[in-house]
């Protein structure tokens, strides 16, 4: 069954985490698939790892945490 990978920045943190796996659950739930069957993983990936437009993150978003 259905097998989701979300990428966030390091620092998301458990309850952030334990939210998208709930709620990403709930939509393939409401599609008819069984909560059982459904897995989600979250990757934390540090920002200086994280490329956007040719910079890495940790540059182009240093403000934002």
């Amino acid at each position: 069954m259905p097998t989701i990978h979300v990428n966030v920045w390091e620092g998301f943190g458990q309850e952030k985490a334990k939210n998208v796996i709930q709620n990403i659950t709930k939509v393939f739930v409401d599609l008819g698939i069984p909560a059982h069957a459904v897995e989600v993983i979250v990757h934390e990936i540090p920002k200086s790892h994280w490329g956007s437009g040719g910079e890495p993150a940790s540059e182009k978003f240093r403000d934002i945490k």
